[in-house]
């Protein structure tokens, strides 16, 4: 794989990747959907409301009987809200109800407890006329048994996870999550809050596309780093390949002395090259094992567009995700780009729609990233536009 177009490339990922978009249902605790993808269409197992119950506090009566007010009717029963035998209305009486008790046989309306008075202990005085079905739910009205709740293929919110309780679901099918393995490679890194020594920086790559890939719906199953010892890389990717269905390494790909990635993988069979793009030149794909690898170059800029561009789109996919889509945007001043080259620029959509420059090009500029919120395309025939010109942009 030599300069290849960022087109090449994303093809040759998309036909290694192609098993990882098809899924399986998992079946997970309800509390535990959040956020999941639904399998299939969800249906109602019942009707709602589950019987015929009260909507105030107040009196179950026969309409009739309330036609003519104020009228006093003796109160038959009291009802509250639980487990209870099926009541009758006596004839001529109120059933004084609690909201959400099932109303007795004989009762069509319920009075609210406000247009009430009581005279003497066992009566109530009606004040205010009912119709029948006034304040009265009924079994059904709101969800009939065989209703789709929950398409297949919504990401579940709090309002799913709430109707699918009430229903009375305790598990849902949801759409697994592809599983996927970081490893990062480099003797120079060590971990955010260590005692830096000279030569040494912070691994941020890790913790980066690890928080990348659970943005796009993916299960990380493991995120390890790895010296540019051969044998230690091959025993780190020998335990990726045990639980992941993806693995994304960072850095050992480029032309130095001390590329582990590339040592390890090419004898396998692995492919690696250039791309015609900035940053993120140097890449690479291997099936490990059955596995599919994604070789990326250690910048932590370069790691990031690589894994936009490259991967972000189909774990989506895999994970039962909408695609993130680019937009158009005005240049707010120009851009001179080196031909030859598919450019990926940091910038920032500002409050008229235009989208201004963060930084420069430079791989190494980790806190453009995050005062970045797009990243401009500049295709590798455009060496100048000028301010106002349309480009594409890529989300971050």
């Amino acid at each position: 794989m030599t300069a290849a177009s960022v087109e090449k490339h994303a093809a040759a990922v998309e036909t290694l990747l192609a098993a990882l978009t098809t899924r399986t249902a998992q079946r997970v605790p309800l509390d535990d959907g959040l956020g999941r993808v639904s399998f299939h269409d969800v249906r109602s197992p019942v009707d709602l409301p589950l019987f015929r119950n009260s909507q105030m506090d107040g009196y179950a009566v026969d309409s009739r009987s309330v036609a003519t007010t104020p009228v006093t009717l003796p109160v038959s029963t009291i009802i509250a809200a639980g487990p209870t035998e099926s009541a009758v209305l006596a004839s001529g009486s109120a059933a004084k109800i609690m909201t959400g008790a099932p109303i007795p046989d004989g009762a069509d309306a319920i009075v609210p407890v406000e247009d009430t008075s009581v005279p003497a202990a066992g009566s109530v005085t009606i004040e205010r006329s009912r119709t029948a079905g006034e304040f009265v739910r009924e079994q059904g009205s709101d969800v009939r048994v065989g209703t789709v709740l929950v398409e297949s293929g919504r990401v579940l919110e709090p309002r799913h996870i709430s109707v699918l309780a009430a229903v009375g679901f305790g598990e849902v099918d949801v759409r697994s999550r592809p599983r996927v393995a970081v490893v990062t490679t480099g003797a120079e890194l060590v971990d955010a809050g260590s005692t830096l020594t000279p030569g040494q920086i912070y691994d941020s790559n890790g913790i980066t596309l690890a928080a990348h890939l659970r943005a796009s719906g993916a299960e990380v199953v493991s995120v390890s780093r790895s010296s540019d010892e051969p044998s230690r890389f091959r025993e780190i990717l020998d335990a990726a390949a045990e639980s992941a269905e993806l693995i994304i390494t960072s850095g050992g790909v480029s032309m130095g002395d001390f590329e582990v990635v590339k040592d390890v993988l090419r004898p396998l069979g692995g492919n690696f090259g250039s791309v015609r793009m900035q940053p993120g030149g140097p890449q690479g794909i291997t099936m490990f094992d059955g596995v599919p690898v994604l070789s990326f170059p250690g910048n932590p800029v370069s790691t990031v567009v690589s894994y936009i561009m490259f991967a972000r789109n189909i774990v989506r996919r895999a994970a039962g995700l909408p695609p993130v889509l680019s937009t158009t945007a005005a240049l707010h001043e120009p851009i001179v780009s080196p031909p030859g080259r598919r450019q990926l620029l940091r910038g920032r959509l500002r409050a008229d729609g235009r989208v201004e420059l963060v930084a420069g090009p430079g791989s190494h500029l980790v806190a453009a990233l995050a005062w970045a919120d797009v990243l401009i395309d500049i295709d590798s025939e455009t060496t100048e536009l000028a301010a106002g010109s349309d480009v594409e942009v890529w989300p971050l």
